[in-house]
């Protein structure tokens, strides 16, 4: 059944929808360790891979925080300062800077740019940057006063359903939905990496399944490449995966993010998949038609046939034959008709032997059995 949910428009050339190319987001997060010039490359890095688009993230500390946690000591091995504060201060791009990134990927590298809004002075300042959509992470997927504020942007969100339950997700749809926002779901766990046996990506079917107006999509923190197309395969509109230079590198996020030939390789997968999807429907291939030609059986005379004398079952067998006659799958549709000439033994039946429309050499059978004169 295709699914009839709106396209999303995100640009003049880029939207999300049922029919065409799954939207494939390289999300660089905070994967560039504060340091503008690696956020730059990882931008350059995300559009010869053949991204859609490339996500950073944009938080106000004090709107997401409140001071106890900013003040919490923060020493570990992926720390950047020696309290949370600190350490997530020194990874924050200032607003000016995420305008320097904007400009660089859309007018310099021609990639798309949003980023996700952690708290609401977050999504202020993307709106003001004029993003094409605003993406709502995990961790705000029942922050109800944000998705107020995102929605009343009427910029399309992208909204992950980590951490969350049936009832959280039918919630979390019916407040979009009576917001009159354009969103997508994005089917997530928020592990990472996410081990592949708590990913249950048969959820995506039955996401499709539960809110057939609205795009499903994946956003992985797994490891590898495999899942993610499997994702696409089954449904998912939307991909999303970090990207890193070296997932040796300092930081939670970078364990469980591509490397830029893995980021490469995932693409061309996905776009493979999506030509090998093709439609739903079953019918003979232009590419089979040397295979038919070649192995393709077809009517055959089980013994001397006289002109004039009424088929029956057992006057016919099916073998591969020079010249090619009736085919094989139009075996019943000869019984009970008069021969107008004369087969011996062995013989291919032709279609004018019997008053049938033959089929074109240059095609497999015909898909219609009734198509006589």
């Amino acid at each position: 059944m295709l699914d009839p949910a709106t396209d999303i428009r995100l640009t003049a050339t880029k939207t999300i929808s049922s029919s065409g190319p799954c939207f494939i987001i390289a999300e660089i997060g905070q994967n560039h360790q504060g340091n503008f010039a690696m956020a730059k490359k990882l931008i350059r890095i995300a559009k010869d891979c053949g991204a859609d688009c490339v996500k950073f993230q944009k938080s106000c500390l004090p709107s997401k925080f409140n001071r106890k946690a900013l003040t919490r000591p923060y020493t570990g091995p992926n720390s950047w300062g020696d309290t949370y504060g600190a350490h997530k201060k020194f990874l924050e791009f200032s607003a000016e800077q995420f305008k320097q990134l904007q400009e660089y990927a859309e007018q310099q590298v021609g990639i798309m740019f949003s980023a996700s809004a952690m708290d609401e002075d977050s999504v202020i300042m993307l709106d003001h940057m004029g993003v094409p959509f605003i993406k709502v992470g995990s961790g705000d997927n029942c922050n109800l006063p944000l998705l107020r504020r995102a929605a009343a942007t009427g910029r399309p969100l992208l909204v992950s359903t980590g951490m969350m339950n049936l009832r959280d997700l039918r919630l979390l749809h019916g407040h979009l939905t009576r917001m009159n926002a354009k969103f997508a779901l994005l089917h997530c766990v928020s592990s990472y990496p996410a081990p592949h046996e708590q990913l249950n990506l048969r959820f995506i079917a039955e996401l499709k399944r539960l809110f057939p107006e609205t795009h499903v999509g994946y956003s992985g923190h797994e490891l590898g490449t495999d899942v993610c197309i499997a994702a696409v395969a089954v449904g998912a509109r939307v991909l999303e995966r970090h990207l890193t230079l070296d997932r040796r590198m300092k930081g939670s996020d970078h364990i469980c993010s591509l490397e830029p030939i893995e980021l490469g390789r995932l693409v061309r997968a996905v776009r493979e998949v999506e030509l090998a999807l093709g439609r739903p429907v079953k019918e003979v291939q232009p590419c089979e038609a040397a295979c038919w030609l070649k192995l393709g059986k077809c009517l055959v005379a089980a013994r001397d046939l006289p002109e004039g004398h009424v088929l029956v079952e057992e006057d016919l067998c099916v073998k591969v034959a020079d010249p090619m006659g009736i085919p094989s799958n139009r075996f019943m549709d000869v019984i009970g008709k008069t021969m107008r000439k004369a087969r011996q033994f062995d013989e291919s039946i032709l279609p004018e032997d019997l008053g049938m429309v033959a089929p074109h050499q240059d095609q497999g059978p015909p898909e219609d059995p009734e198509a006589d004169d």
